[in-house]
């Protein structure tokens, strides 16, 4: 894992945008926080972005939209999605439509940390 990647962080959970950033920092990234896809897709963070910690259900856009619509813009930033939905076939689906990992709301600094080092190994 590259320290100093820019990881984006989209989430509507306000504890989630809280609580993870640190996380990241202690892991050696730097973090952009968004509370909805539309704000990311029009903070200027796109292009810089090379991992996406992306929340499946939110208001307006939902994480699978911003996917689709990242890769109709042909921006291939590796995602990460992480979602309270503990169902597998959602997490079967966001794998097949090439998510790099789907992690259930809690999930552990290990498999946060493993999910990131694989996505920022495909960039």
């Amino acid at each position: 894992m590259v320290k100093g990647s820019l990881v984006s962080v989209v989430d509507d959970d306000e504890s989630v945008r809280e609580s993870l950033p640190d996380l990241l920092r202690e892991f050696g990234l730097r973090v952009e926080v968004f509370s909805c896809a539309e704000d990311f897709l029009a903070s200027g963070q796109v292009e810089q972005t090379e991992c996406l910690l992306l929340d499946v259900a939110m208001p307006g856009m939902t994480g699978p939209e911003l996917q689709r619509e990242l890769t109709a813009r042909r921006q291939e930033i590796p995602i990460v999605f992480i979602t309270a939905q503990r169902e597998e076939a959602i997490r079967s689906r966001l794998m097949a439509q090439g998510a790099v990992e789907c992690l259930f709301k809690p999930f552990s600094e290990t498999a946060l940390l493993e999910a990131l080092k694989a996505a920022l190994q495909v960039r």
